[in-house]
This record gives C-alpha cells, sequence and structure tokens, in this order.
C-alpha cells in the first residue's frame, strides 16, 4: 500500500513537471482561437464591421490532474481609427499554472493597415505589428522536496536544499502578422492569415542560462463563412501552429442556425466541433445576438495525458461586444456585423 501511494506521488510530480516545462515552452492561446483575435494574428487588429470591439476569454484546464490550470484575456480595439483604414488595439492576458503558481502577464499593444486589392473594399490585406511586455512569477512555497522526506514522514518544515536564481522575470516581445480577405460571391467570404510571434526569442530560464530562450512561433490559419440559405450557414475553419518542437493543427467548423438578418440585428446560435491531432478535441456551442457573440467549449483529452486526466481537459468561455460606428445624417448603410 506505501508503495502505491509513493509511486502515484512520483507519477503526479512528474506529469506537474511536463506541465509546467509546457507552459513556459509555449504561448497563452485558447481553444476556441477565432474568439482571440489578438492571439491569432496582429493582421487581424481592427478587422471586424463597426467602430470598436471588446474582446473576453477565460479557460480553466487540467481539474482532475493537478492544481487548475487558469487563464483570461480581456482585449479591445478600434476599427478605421484614421481615414487610412488604420486599427489599433491593446491585449492583456493572465495565466497562472500548476503547485508553483507559475504565473504569467502579458500586455500587447498592436497597430494595422490594411490595404484594398484592385480598389475592392471587399478585398483586402491587413498587415499588423505588435509589441508587448511580458512579467512572469514563480512561488517555491508550496513546492516539495527530497530533503523534507526524512524516510519515515514528510517534513515541510526541513530546508528544501535547492538553491534558486530568480522568482521572477520580465522581457518584451514582438509580433507580426498579414491577413488576406476576400468576398467569393454573395453568399462565401474567406479569410486566411499567416503571422509570427516572440521575434525576439526572449530568455524564460529561471536559472539564467541564456540558451533557454522562448522559442518564435509560426500560424497558420483559415475560415469561410458561407450562407446556405436563409436558415443556415457553415463556417469551415483550420489552424497550424508551430513553437519549437511543438506542433498543432486544428481542423473543425460552426454551424449556424439563423433566427433573424437585418442590419445590427443578426441573430444566431450555432454549434460545432473542431479536432486538434494527437491531442484533444473540443466541442463548442455559442449565440449571436445583434453586437453579441458569445461562445463555450469543452475539450476532450485523447493525448497520453488521458489515463491521469480521466479524458478531460479544459473548459473556456469567449465573449466580443462591437460597438456599431455613429450614423450619418442622411446616410442610409447597410451593414452586416463580423465579429472576426
Amino acid at each position: 500500500m506505501m508503495r502505491s501511494f509513493r509511486n502515484i506521488r512520483i507519477l503526479a510530480a512528474a506529469i506537474l513537471l511536463l506541465l509546467s516545462a509546457d507552459s513556459i515552452a509555449q504561448d497563452i492561446h485558447f481553444s476556441q482561437f477565432y474568439q482571440s483575435p489578438f492571439s491569432l494574428n496582429p493582421g487581424l487588429t481592427g478587422d471586424f464591421d463597426g467602430a470598436y470591439r471588446l474582446i473576453g476569454n477565460q479557460r480553466t484546464q487540467w481539474k482532475s490532474v493537478t492544481v487548475p490550470y487558469s487563464t483570461w484575456g480581456l482585449a479591445a480595439d478600434a476599427a478605421h481609427f484614421s481615414k487610412k483604414d488604420i486599427g489599433i488595439g491593446l491585449s492583456f492576458f493572465n495565466d497562472k499554472a500548476g503547485d508553483s503558481k507559475l504565473t504569467t502577464t502579458m500586455l500587447n499593444a498592436f497597430v494595422s493597415k490594411k490595404i484594398s486589392i484592385q480598389n475592392d473594399p471587399s478585398h483586402t490585406l491587413s498587415l499588423g505589428l505588435g509589441i508587448g511586455f511580458t512579467s512572469m512569477s514563480i512561488d517555491y512555497s508550496d513546492l516539495t522536496y527530497d530533503n523534507q522526506w526524512t524516510g519515515l514522514i514528510y517534513n515541510p518544515s526541513l530546508e528544501s536544499g535547492e538553491a534558486f536564481s530568480r522568482d521572477s522575470r520580465a522581457y518584451m516581445n514582438l509580433h507580426f502578422g498579414v491577413v488576406y480577405s476576400k468576398k467569393i460571391n454573395d453568399k462565401a467570404r474567406l479569410r486566411s492569415g499567416f503571422s509570427m510571434f516572440n521575434l525576439t526569442s526572449p530568455k524564460q530560464s529561471w536559472f539564467d542560462q541564456g540558451f533557454v530562450r522562448l522559442n518564435q512561433r509560426f500560424n497558420i490559419h483559415a475560415n469561410v463563412d458561407y450562407k446556405i440559405n436563409d436558415l443556415w450557414a457553415v463556417e469551415p475553419m483550420l489552424l497550424f501552429m508551430s513553437q519549437g518542437k511543438f506542433k498543432e493543427f486544428d481542423l473543425g467548423g460552426r454551424a449556424h442556425y439563423v433566427l433573424e438578418s437585418r442590419p445590427w440585428m443578426y441573430r444566431s446560435i450555432y454549434g460545432g466541433i473542431v479536432g486538434r491531432t494527437k491531442d484533444a478535441g473540443y466541442l463548442l456551442a455559442g449565440l449571436r445576438y445583434d453586437n453579441w457573440d458569445i461562445g463555450i467549449s469543452y475539450d476532450i483529452n485523447t493525448s497520453n495525458l488521458k489515463p491521469a486526466s480521466n479524458g478531460r481537459g479544459g473548459f473556456e468561455v469567449g465573449v466580443i461586444y462591437i460597438i456599431p460606428p455613429k450614423p450619418k445624417l442622411g446616410e442610409i448603410r447597410k451593414v452586416c456585423p463580423d465579429y472576426i
């Protein structure tokens, strides 16, 4: 019995170590990438129909394995900041992970420039640039160490026997992205993009080892909004993400049942599924109600961690609210909301 308990503790410690390593090596990102444009592509800054956009994201993960990982973000951007189709945005993300309370706080500012192709406003290229500040901290007090095991009992009052160089780190960062958008016909619209994050590859080590750096992240993404008829629309989407040795490929989509479709009175309910190769899949559902887009999702784990997680992944909520432009006197405009 004692041996089994000791083996469980060793397994749990190994899992915690792996999860902590992942949280350092990879950027903050959400399963509902379409609800978090600033973590997807700086070129999406200001790329929506409206004047201002407010975004909120929250994710809780690994409840069945260890201390739940909690990630949340707030963001806002403005379209047409000037008459030259310049968009600006600001994002704030916070992530807390594991027993060590490894906390990452990110503040980023973005600017984008939209260029019409062949003077067609429905056929555009958007270039985006982001600059950010990241602060990381870790709390060693709740961790356990070999020196605190007497051979008979665990004694937390004993010294750890470890010497740590630092418990915090901060750095600046740069990001870049480009988004291509085209209205194919009256029923279909394509949006695709490529982005690069962590262009400066900042230091990440807690032991001042300069060769341990945050890897650059590359994203390729695409989605198509396709109107089948007055009641149904579909939105197939994909995302390929590469960061160091980590690769992620998401493929799936949403189906929308349209309740009403008028200028600034677009209402629908939607559901869908997205698969993430060799890792997980998630179910999603949501509601679009005029200027609001509220989505929820739940990850189902299929990776090698499944025996420990019982297949449970993470619960996530994404909310977008768009403020429409002020109508001009004597001008009648027909605008269909576009949330990402």
